[in-house]
């Protein structure tokens, strides 16, 4: 699942549940320049689905995106959903890097879902373990093969290279925590129908999960509880959020015990990892994804833990045109899996 070496542009490609999205950087270093970004919207239905006919719309999109917004290379990293996609981190004795490979194919069956022949896997080590100076940590992550060739098949239909799979989580981490941070931070990117949390140390997940509650479900309750229509439901809810002077209070009321699930979710992702290093404090929550941007909701959030949360910039590590910056700001809560996949390094 990684990068061939020695490619020298490419671009990141984010297959979300509702939009295509892509982002070109020029790279060189650290110094990553935007080239170009652009997105497509996309019916759930196709993005979700596995089907010969749904993959061929979905390619059609994916190609009609590429065209529209005149990229050039076929060099791309792809974000693979979280949904899809296996993560855990586990402790192995301290060997060679050969070794642990070893051992992690002799223990693949114990330590994955899925079983070995059927998945792809990749590993990298974190450091020392915390519990057992012997060991070292290392993140594991797998997915189907199925599911992994299907996508291959279909991009190569289109004339695309796909130069590295990789997990949308660890992609948006990259994008919106500040390069050089060594302190953990925690992630959270609440997508139409699921929500991507990370807890990141020194640039590297030790915790991943993906919830099964998006946006959709927050406008759901909203619907439900008040007795109104989607459309006006999404505005009511994206207009006053979690702030509760307004309307009475009706949609705080409708749509905060779905917030809640959210929350008790990064509550107890927070207690695991603290557990788990007692000697390291999450510094700060970034939060990302449509749902972020409610009236009140990062506020919410900050006093429940008592941390500081702010909302997630997909551009933090990027250099743009001033003159750019409304524009891309206003976008940035979309566009954080593709910018950090296209902030790979080679």
């Amino acid at each position: 699942m990684s990068v061939l070496s020695g490619v020298s542009e490419f671009f990141g490609l984010d297959i979300g549940t509702t939009a295509v999205r892509l982002v070109q950087l020029h790279n060189s270093g650290k110094n990553k320049a935007l080239v170009k970004y652009a997105y497509v919207p996309l019916d759930s239905t196709i993005a979700m689905s596995d089907s010969p006919g749904d993959l061929q719309k979905l390619a059609a999109a994916i190609k009609d995106l590429i065209d529209q917004a005149n990229v050039v290379t076929k060099n791309v990293a792809v974000g693979l959903p979280s949904q899809r996609v296996f993560t855990t981190v586990v402790d192995i004795d301290k060997l060679s890097e050969g070794e642990i490979a070893k051992t992690i194919t002799y223990q693949a069956d114990s330590l994955i879902p899925t079983p070995l022949a059927e998945s792809k896997i990749d590993w990298a080590v974190l450091g020392d373990s915390p519990k057992d100076k012997n060991k070292v940590e290392v993140l594991l992550t797998s997915v189907t093969n199925e599911f992994v060739e299907s996508r291959l098949d279909m991009l190569e239909s289109i004339g695309l290279n796909v130069i590295a799979f990789e997990p949308d989580h660890m992609a948006l981490a990259r994008a919106v925590i500040p390069f050089n941070t060594t302190a953990p931070q925690m992630v959270v990117d609440i997508g139409n129908r699921a929500t991507d949390l990370v807890v990141s140390v020194n640039g590297a997940p030790h915790l991943a999960r993906a919830i099964p509650t998006g946006s959709e479900a927050i406008i759901r309750s909203a619907t439900q509880t008040l007795n109104i229509d989607e459309k006006q439901a999404t505005q009511f809810v994206n207009k006053f959020g979690l702030n509760k002077d307004k309307l009475e209070g009706q949609i705080y009321n409708a749509i905060v015990g779905t917030i809640d699930i959210l929350v008790t979710e990064m509550e107890k992702s927070i207690k695991f990892f603290q557990a788990k290093y007692p000697g390291a404090k999450i510094e700060r929550i970034i939060m990302t994804g449509g749902a972020s941007a409610l009236p009140e909701f990062p506020l919410y959030v900050a006093n429940k833990f008592g941390l500081n949360v702010e909302i997630g910039n997909a551009w933090r590590n990027v250099s743009f045109p001033a003159n750019r910056q409304n524009e891309l700001l206003a976008a940035s809560n979309h566009f954080g899996v593709a910018a950090g996949l296209a902030e790979r390094e080679e």
